[in-house]
């Protein structure tokens, strides 16, 4: 499918040129926009984003979907607190539970990072390894600092064995990791997927990063429109070179693409604060069906996939819907980027630029403010209160920070 963005590189600077302004904001400055206590703790799974994004039903904690008189199959039962079920085609929400409730994202959140960054970046140019993606723990790849990797078997190793290092080398392969996360959050607020902020371009644990099982359908949408994501997430096994002497082999965790007839993609995650949270999608029959689901116990997130796969394909054109994912967000582009490892706008692929969504990785949502009911300074809506002007950027950068206790990694 064609993707939606057109001159994305040109909006890579100008994100990350407003987040380096707010980051060096005065603190009186930085106080009167996010007034929220630093101690502050974080959540419980499932707090915070309680919007009607979708539709109004998608609102509520429980599980929600709508038999109707269709006798339809009874939703199986399964271990998780919050999932999602839609028809990536028709965009329909076919069943749900606490689909807005915020969650950690753990590696699912390398979706986002993988749709923000591949239309951006030459799949074909390098980028050198810093000691800071090196330090990553775990690091999963092995990058060696001063080595200089190609894009592409970066993009590979972050989505078929979740490579975390790859995943902040790709972001400061824009320019500089804070230019890399301006992108990536941009994209979130591009999507609309207003429960999430990222802080860690590889879904590890960080104050203030959550997203919700409806954002993450919207991830895996926009994943579906790009045949370069579909090329580096399918791959069952590749070879990594780490160095000269050193190669490493990436076998795709994503078990699903083998046990499921039908599957098409998907990604798994696992902390210990998160729990297992999963991406998986299907297509048969010409219908393309996604799931996502958060905070199940560990190991059980792929079977869980497969039970609700199972119902949708049975119950999809019998169910009621009971809301919708909604279309991304239009913007005009700023002035160019100088990366040397971001394509020139020129240079961005054609099926990137489809006539109905000629628009950019930095996008404004302050349209959608008013709509979501948690408070400015408790939600990501933190970052869509303002078009993207130095105000709400500054308002994004110290949401990064706000509301979140240090959680242990693993």
């Amino acid at each position: 499918m064609p993707d939606w963005f057109g001159p994305r590189a040109a909006l890579a600077v100008a994100a990350a040129g407003l987040v380096a302004a707010a980051v060096a904001a005065p603190a009186a400055v930085a106080a009167a926009a996010v007034p929220v206590p630093a101690s502050a703790p974080a959540p419980a799974p499932g707090t915070g984003g309680t919007g009607a994004i979708g539709g109004t039903r998608l609102s509520g904690r429980g599980v929600i979907v709508n038999y109707g008189s269709s006798g339809a199959a009874k939703l199986p039962g399964v271990k998780a607190s919050a999932f999602v079920v839609a028809d990536a085609g028709t965009g329909q929400v076919l069943a749900a539970k606490d689909p807005h409730g915020w969650y950690r994202p753990a590696s699912t959140l390398k979706v986002l990072t993988a749709v923000s960054l591949i239309p951006l970046l030459n799949p074909n140019a390098t980028v050198v390894a810093t000691k800071q993606a090196t330090s990553v723990s775990p690091d999963v790849v092995g990058l060696i600092p001063g080595h200089a990797y190609k894009i592409s078997d970066l993009f590979t190793a972050l989505l078929t064995i979740s490579a975390n290092d790859a995943a902040v080398a790709l972001a400061q392969a824009t320019g500089s990791f804070g230019k890399g996360m301006a992108v990536i959050n941009a994209e979130a607020r591009h999507l609309q997927a207003d429960d999430t902020v990222a802080v860690e371009p590889n879904g590890l644990d960080a104050p203030g990063q959550h997203t919700s099982a409806y954002d993450m359908a919207l991830m895996a949408r926009q994943a579906l429109r790009l045949p370069a994501f579909l090329k580096y997430d399918r791959t069952i096994t590749a070879t990594f070179g780490v160095s000269k002497k050193k190669s490493v082999p990436l076998d795709n965790q994503n078990s699903l693409l083998t046990s499921y007839p039908g599957a098409i993609g998907g990604k798994i995650g696992w902390t210990s604060a998160a729990g297992a949270t999963y991406i998986g999608m299907a297509r048969r029959n010409g219908v393309t069906l996604i799931v996502t689901l958060l905070h199940c116990p560990a190991l059980t997130e792929i079977d869980s996939a497969k039970s609700l796969l199972n119902w949708g394909f049975a119950a999809d054109g019998k169910v009621t819907p009971v809301g919708t994912l909604v279309s991304a967000v239009q913007q005009a582009a700023p002035a160019p980027t100088r990366s040397a490892a971001v394509r020139p706008a020129a240079a961005q692929p054609a099926a990137a630029q489809p006539a109905a969504a000629q628009s950019a990785a930095v996008r404004t949502v302050g349209r959608r403010a008013a709509a979501r009911p948690q408070a400015a300074a408790s939600g990501p809506s933190v970052l869509a209160t303002a078009g993207f002007s130095g105000a709400g950027i500054l308002a994004a950068g110290l949401g990064f920070a706000y509301n979140r206790r240090q959680r242990s990694r693993t």
